[in-house]
């Protein structure tokens, strides 16, 4: 099997998902090219050093630049905070290699408009990895199959409380031009990865963006918030389709409660990440029988979980949606289907999360078309 040199920026949660993902593919995947774990980079040479040797990478440097520039690193892999993104992402594409980049893509619309522009020409990978969940493929096939008839709602929340107490410390998630929007962009991103993932475009949107916890404590005293920590929102999709989500990172209880909800003529379907084996579905006609719906446990005949293990109700984890995301961009770089979601498709969740932050400040309805 012959090696596709890998480059990972960042030392941080995501940069570690990153690095063990790539280092488990191979053994997970039946791949033409075995991940090479080349170069990893971070601002703290130090720390890019001792984490090289601790994950498996051939060196530690402090210059992403130089990573880029590394004729062995053919993937880049950017796992940094969201003001980088841009940048590294557009030096990669200009050299030529591939780019595997965690969302929200940029700090700003325009900015996810010069990556994707800048992406034509260079296969591009975004993180949204809960898409490679074996509940949400099978919540995917259903609905193409017609399986729950013409979709007729959607209903997404996602809740976390990482910053539900008013005594965590002001960060760079709450500055503007470090993070871009706030719950919106951190969370609400995947409810609308799935969005037009699961139930097709959408056209046009209402909704509020607020800050709940105004200023947050810094070591001099203390900042301003600038982005949102909460979002309230509905979705006119271009089949007809309605759709509300709701996002929190101040919602008391709840770790990773990234939910949805679909409806149609046929049937529901419901999926909650902290239970992500799981699909609950019910049939038109189910309910009057068994009181509502049943609960498919995730198994070896829901992709890609038989790749993981044999035997049903051995559940996946968050890591293992990650090694398959990676999977998914080696296969789709030796011609083995599609690469998706791309910077292409990224652009669309910006300008629908940019199209709800406009609705919100102009207090009506606004179009796609208008962003």
């Amino acid at each position: 099997m012959q090696s596709i040199g890998v480059g990972v920026i960042g030392t941080g949660f995501m940069g570690k998902a990153h690095a063990l993902a790539f280092a488990a593919a191979a053994s997970v995947f039946d791949l033409d090219r075995r991940p090479h774990l080349a170069v990893l980079a971070d601002a703290d040479e130090a720390r890019a050093r001792r984490c090289a040797g601790q994950w498996g990478f051939s060196r530690g440097i402090g210059d992403w630049r130089a990573l880029i520039a590394d004729r062995e690193v053919e993937v880049v892999s950017i796992a940094t905070p969201n003001h980088l993104h841009e940048e590294m992402a557009l030096a990669a594409l200009a050299a030529g290699k591939t780019v595997y980049c965690e969302k929200p893509m940029a700090t700003c619309i325009e900015g996810a408009r010069r990556m994707a522009e800048r992406a034509r020409s260079c296969p591009t990978l975004l993180g949204y990895n809960y898409l490679r969940g074996p509940a949400i493929g099978l919540a995917k096939d259903m609905i193409a199959a017609g399986e729950l008839g013409e979709i007729v709602a959607f209903k997404g929340r996602f809740a976390e409380d990482y910053m539900a107490d008013p005594a965590a410390p002001h960060s760079w998630r709450c500055v503007r031009a470090l993070a871009g929007s706030g719950a919106l962009g951190d969370l609400g991103s995947h409810l609308l990865g799935f969005a037009i993932h699961l139930v097709g475009d959408v056209q046009a949107v209402a909704g509020e963006v607020s800050t709940v916890i105004a200023t947050r404590p810094t070591t001099a005293g203390s900042a301003a918030v600038e982005n949102d920590d909460q979002v309230h929102a509905v979705l006119r999709f271009a089949n007809g389709a309605r759709g509300v989500i709701d996002v929190s990172r101040v919602a008391w209880g709840y770790k990773n409660h990234l939910a949805v909800e679909i409806t149609g003529t046929k049937g529901t379907i419901a999926f909650d990440q902290e239970r992500l084996n799981e699909l609950r579905y019910c049939k038109a006609g189910q309910a009057a029988r068994t009181g509502g719906f049943s609960t498919i446990l995730a198994g070896p005949q829901h992709p890609p979980y038989g790749a993981f293990s044999p035997a049903a109700g051995h559940q996946l984890g968050y890591g293992d949606l990650k090694t398959a995301e990676v999977g998914h961009l080696l296969r789709g770089l030796a011609g083995h289907g599609v690469i998706y979601p791309d910077f292409a498709i990224g652009l669309v969740i910006e300008r629908i999360a940019a199209a709800i932050e406009r609705a919100s400040a102009e207090r009506r309805w606004v179009d796609l078309d208008e962003v």
